[in-house]
């Protein structure tokens, strides 16, 4: 399959090839660098962890590059550093990732690497235990982080025993418990090539890389096991309020609503309210909330990309004896969205910025490699980059409206501050 690509860059071709034992190739030949990016993602992220197992493809992330049947954690290092390479692995809530990227010249060689890490990583104990006690260390460190705090109450709020309730890093409990028979089995059920997606961008033909990902990962077959199908529980929507109370001078309030997935026609919708209210100096919270009235030490909107449902959210950082007002002025900006129309000038603004936010993201042969491995592995294939474009040069105002009245109007609430903030959040939701 092959996919025209225009960029800011010289018009590139990206190509998609199955192989035999299923592994799906991206390839995109592009001249601009002698770089070559590539993006190994397996459908393994933490949502096909168990609840009881929050953090486990968090730590296998941290620990698979730490040793092989063949190589010590030190030798893999070495031979990284030897040739100024970069290599790491990363799990996120839909999938796992490991990313590569290298001078031309020594991609066949990294790539061989990378072959090895994920065809027989070792799981060395002391290694698995050193990434334990960092991970549990920094799930401690977010506890004190009163923005931390109140994005994970909020999440745990809108989706309840879900596991995109849960931090990829996942809970001190959780990973306390975890084994390495549990990173194993968890490796053997879900690295297997017809699980994997590889990326690769740079000064490399499509022909080249195709040969190269076969002579490294081509004799490696699938076992006649199916893959576990994804069961995810159900929950039900309850717009609530959410607090813990802590002794600073900050409030962060957070308003969350329950939004539509990657997949759904409304996505390229919301995307661009995300950017009209939350996305940088120019945006209509920033704007209103603190150029205007000088209510904000941050203030701002996200709408991350999802498999499954999402969350928009909209957050202020505000004084405490100001939680009250900057409460009721981020309920209103939201609210307007349902009832008053964009004007044709604010829309415009809105798609000028995302559509070039969005090619910005597309220049590097790493951003390359990243967007088209992300795409195929979501389901939504390589096409989308120029569907997803499509779709938001065609938002109307009435589109705008109809989108903000289905999914902000009833907020999840989600407070960090002061018993003085407290008291004034009361109020102004009671």
């Amino acid at each position: 399959m092959l996919y025209h690509v225009n960029s800011l860059q010289p018009k590139q071709i990206v190509e998609r090839t199955v192989l035999d034992n299923g592994i799906v190739v991206i390839t995109t030949e592009n001249l601009a660098a002698d770089i070559i990016a590539t993006r190994i993602f397996i459908r393994a992220g933490s949502l096909w962890e168990p609840q009881e197992q929050a953090g486990l493809s968090n730590l296998l992330s941290a620990a698979i590059a730490k040793g092989t049947q063949q190589l010590s954690s030190i030798e893999i290092a070495e031979q990284v550093e030897s040739v100024g390479a970069y290599l790491s692995a990363d799990a996120s809530i839909d999938y796992f990732l490991l990313s590569l990227k290298t001078v031309a010249v020594d991609w066949p060689e990294i790539l061989q690497l990378a072959g090895q890490i994920l065809r027989s990583p070792s799981f060395p104990e002391a290694e698995v235990e050193l990434e334990r006690n960092l991970t549990i260390q920094e799930i401690r460190s977010q506890k004190e982080q009163p923005f931390n705090i109140a994005f994970d109450q909020l999440r745990h709020s809108v989706y309840q025993n879900h596991r995109y309730g849960i931090s990829v890093l996942g809970t001190e409990a959780t990973v306390s418990n975890l084994l390495i028979a549990d990173l194993e089995c968890y490796y053997q059920t879900y690295f297997r090539p017809d699980n994997i997606v590889i990326s690769i961008a740079g000064r490399v033909t499509p022909e080249e890389a195709l040969a190269q990902v076969k002579k490294v990962f081509g004799d490696w077959q699938t076992n006649d096991t199916p893959l576990p199908k994804l069961k995810l529980p159900t929950f039900k929507p309850q717009p609530c309020q959410v607090i813990t109370q802590q002794d600073t001078q900050q409030s962060i309030l957070m308003l969350g609503y329950l939004a539509s997935t990657v997949k759904d026609a409304d996505y390229a919708t919301l995307k661009l309210l995300n950017t009209y209210l939350g996305s940088g100096l120019s945006s209509r919270l920033f704007v209103e909330l603190r150029e205007k009235r000088g209510l904000a030490y941050e203030v701002s909107a996200f709408y991350p990309t999802r498999q499954w449902e999402s969350t928009f959210v909209t957050y202020i950082g505000t004084a405490s004896e100001n939680t009250e007002t900057a409460f009721d002025g981020l309920r209103k900006e939201v609210e307007r969205l349902s009832d008053q129309l964009l004007s044709q000038e604010e829309l415009l603004s809105a798609k000028n910025k995302l559509l070039g936010q969005y090619a910005l993201g597309k220049q590097t042969n790493a951003q390359l490699a990243q967007i088209y491995g992300w795409y195929e592995t979501l389901g939504l294939g390589i096409e989308f980059d120029k569907r997803y474009q499509q779709e938001i040069d065609q938002v109307s105002p009435e589109m705008v409206q109809a989108v903000a009245q289905r999914y902000l109007t009833k907020p999840y609430v989600s407070l960090v501050g002061s018993a003085q903030a407290i008291k004034q959040l009361g109020k102004v939701v009671d």
